[in-house]
């Protein structure tokens, strides 16, 4: 059951930063094993179910941060599953992106980064790191291979970004380093893992077999699955 919020308990923002699902252009690395239309389609269903899942924790106002136009169609769609502030990804790195984020946060009272790559991410997980947030300085949660799934911090303390390998093993270790540097007290309460490689799928398809049939389905389909599940609470 979620905790139950009080008028005076901080309002922790979600940021999503996010990839449109085009063809060719989403999920390159499991294109091999999906197709580029499979590896768009998976896309498109991470995006929605991260979307709805910021949603359903009702941690905080939730923006999404498109790479890419966001007018385009799957961006708009996200909107209607309910307010989502839509907003374009600045150029540069993933850590200037995450920056850019935390200053133009719609919470005062501190954000949480996610991207859309992770389906063991729940609205329970985001609920958790909200807590994290309001009692610490920073939030992380890792990842199995070396990175992290989620950030969150209170201020846009730009050395938390700086001087990371961003898609290395050594992300994780490095954002450790940093926050010691900035004096943060910061929560680890989970270590997640997420979909960027085919052997992953394997996994993702043992914890959520109907993946398999969503990735070929209409999309019509999808949105009626995804809203189901999420708010029923399962991972998938």
């Amino acid at each position: 059951m979620p905790p139950v919020k009080t008028e005076s308990q901080p309002r922790v923002g979600v940021a999503i930063l996010a990839r449109a699902p085009i063809p060719g252009q989403a999920k390159t690395r499991l294109i091999p094993a999906l197709g580029a239309e499979g590896a768009a389609r998976l896309q498109r269903w991470l995006l929605q179910r991260a979307v709805a899942m910021a949603l359903v924790a009702d941690v905080g106002p939730v923006t999404l941060w498109c790479a890419g136009d966001p007018r385009h169609p799957d961006f708009a769609l996200c909107r209607a599953f309910g307010w989502v502030a839509v907003r374009h990804q600045p150029e540069g790195d993933l850590g200037a992106r995450m920056r850019m984020a935390l200053r133009e946060a719609a919470s005062p009272d501190g954000t949480l980064i996610v991207g859309t790559d992770c389906p063991a991410l729940t609205a329970a997980h985001l609920r958790q790191a909200a807590q994290s947030l309001r009692e610490r300085d920073a939030v992380v949660l890792p990842a199995e291979d070396g990175g992290y799934v989620l950030i969150g911090l209170r201020e846009a303390a730009a050395e938390a970004f700086a001087r990371i390998d961003w898609g290395t093993e050594r992300v994780m270790a490095q954002t450790r380093q940093r926050l010691q540097a900035l004096g943060c007290n910061w929560d680890e309460p989970a270590t997640l893992w997420d979909v960027d490689r085919p052997e992953d799928l394997d996994r993702l398809l043992a914890m959520c077999p109907d993946v398999r049939a969503i990735v070929a389905a209409k999309e019509e389909n999808e949105v009626r699955y995804l809203r189901y599940s999420v708010a029923g609470g399962k991972p998938c």
